[in-house]
C-alpha cells in the first residue's frame, strides 16, 4: 500500500496533486489544509510520501516539514510560488527533499516524487550504516576496556581476548554485554 499526504489550503491543487499520484501508483491518499493538519495526520497516518503547499494558514508548510522530519523524518515534497533565498534556504534545513514551482505539470511531479523518494531511501540506508557503524565502534571500545582488566591480571592480550570469547559463548551473551558485564564488576 502506497499511501501519501497531500497539503493545501486550496481544494483544487489537492485535487491535481491527488490525480497525479494515483497515476503514479499511490493508492492511498490523506489530505489536509493546513500545516497543523500536516503534522497530526503525518503522526496518524505514516505516509510514504507528503506534498505539502509553503503557504498556508496556521502552520506554512516550511514549519510543518521542519516539524514532521524532527519526529520520523519522511520524503517531503514542497510546492510553492515563491524561490527566495530565505524559503529555499528554511527548506534545505527543515529536511525537505525537493521543491516543485507552481503552476506544475504531471510530469514534473513524477520526477520530482521520485527522486524524493529515491533520494530519502539513500539518506536513510546511510544513516541505518553509520549507526551501526557507531555501535561497532562503541563495541570495540568497550571491548578493549574490559580486555585491559585481565591484562592487569597478568593475561596477555591474546589471552584476555579468547577468555572474552570463551565468556560469551558459555553464557550465551554477546562480546559487548560480556565487555559490559566485566566493566561493571571492575567500576
Amino acid at each position: 500500500m502506497k499511501k501519501a499526504l497531500i497539503v493545501d489550503d486550496e481544494p483544487l491543487l489537492r485535487r491535481q496533486v491527488a490525480d497525479a499520484l494515483t497515476s503514479f501508483g499511490f493508492d492511498q491518499l490523506v489530505e489536509a489544509e493546513n500545516g497543523q493538519q500536516a503534522v497530526d495526520l503525518a503522526r496518524s497516518e505514516k505516509p510514504l510520501l507528503i506534498v505539502m503547499d509553503v503557504s498556508m494558514p496556521i502552520k506554512d508548510g516550511v514549519s510543518a516539514a521542519a516539524e514532521i522530519n524532527r519526529a520520523t523524518p519522511l520524503p517531503i515534497i514542497l510546492l510553492t510560488g515563491t524561490t527566495d533565498a530565505e524559503t529555499v534556504a528554511r527548506a534545505r534545513e527543515a529536511g525537505v527533499m525537493n521543491y516543485l514551482l507552481k503552476p506544475f505539470r504531471e510530469e514534473q511531479l513524477a520526477v520530482v516524487v521520485d527522486l524524493a523518494i529515491d533520494q530519502y531511501i539513500r539518506v536513510s540506508n546511510l544513516n541505518d550504516e553509520v549507526s551501526k557503524l557507531k555501535e561497532t565502534l562503541e563495541t570495540r571500545k568497550l571491548v578493549e576496556k574490559a580486555k585491559g582488566v585481565f591484562i592487569k591480571q597478568g593475561l596477555s592480550e591474546k589471552e584476555a581476548y579468547r577468555r572474552m570469547q570463551k565468556l560469551a559463548m558459555d553464557k550465551r551473551k554477546s562480546l559487548r554485554e560480556v565487555a559490559d558485564a566485566i566493566l561493571l564488576m571492575e567500576g
